[in-house]
């Protein structure tokens, strides 16, 4: 993903989707158009500061958890980023991460 409204919009959709709304549920309880999240969650228009407020509080989570987005790069970055974490990290701490890993 290349720009910062991509990014917020697959947050959105991730969030909404663990929520197991549809597009047209969650603007429905919004009371705004579908097309409107359609278009947010596409990365083509950025929410308002007040619509972005509504749309965490439906989704539970606090504003700030909207633009969390780290791990939304692409695959290849984020093994890159993951084997310089692992290089860096204690045998101990290499074990766990490989339990967790391997449960998931």
């Amino acid at each position: 993903m290349e720009n910062t409204k991509q990014y917020l919009g697959a947050r959105i959709q991730e969030l909404r989707k663990t929520k197991s709304l549809k597009q047209a549920e969650l603007a429905e309880i919004l009371n705004i158009d579908a097309k409107h999240i359609s278009k947010i969650e596409c990365g083509r228009c950025f929410p308002s500061f007040e619509l972005l407020d509504k749309i965490a509080s439906v989704l539970d989570v606090e504003p700030a958890e909207l633009l969390q987005t780290s791990h939304l790069k692409a695959k290849a970055q984020l093994i890159e980023e993951i084997n310089l974490i692992l290089q860096n990290s204690s045998e101990d701490k290499i074990r766990k991460f490989y339990i967790v890993l391997k449960n998931l």
